[in-house]
């Protein structure tokens, strides 16, 4: 790990916890609150508010460290948005999907999930190829 790396993880940490506080606690939350037989009090799941933080600082170091590993000496943007689609359709777009097949969430809601996390991962590929980039 080298000091651009975790520059990188730190600014993907950042901006994909607030990213998924923009996309869930704010855009999506009244889609939420009508659901609310699916979801824990938000003052009991406050209670569990650090294992939130630990996911996201797992996942931001994981983003970025598979995006490390295979940068090449190519034009970030493209490379980042690649990234992003990539990790979009391996864990996004299946989880949410795998979610509705299990839980009974309305099928606009989960679309509305998919959408909005597509848009999320995407700019965070553009981030962290843009923190790891290489000289074309």
């Amino acid at each position: 790990m080298n000091k651009r790396f975790l520059l990188a993880w730190l600014v993907v940490f950042i901006a994909w916890f607030f990213g998924s506080f923009l996309v869930h606690g704010v855009l999506l939350h009244d889609d939420y609150k009508s659901l609310s037989n699916l979801f824990r009090p938000e003052a009991e799941a406050q209670k569990f508010f650090p294992l939130m933080i630990l996911a996201h600082l797992m996942m931001s170091g994981a983003f970025v460290w598979i995006y490390a590993r295979g940068v090449e000496a190519k034009p970030w943007l493209g490379q980042g948005i690649r990234f992003g689609i990539a990790v979009v359709l391996l864990t996004t777009v299946p989880l949410y999907l795998i979610y509705y097949v299990v839980q009974p969430m309305p099928g606009a809601i989960v679309v509305k999930q998919i959408v909005l996390e597509t848009i999320l991962v995407l700019i965070l590929g553009a981030i962290a190829a843009f923190m790891v980039r290489r000289p074309a």
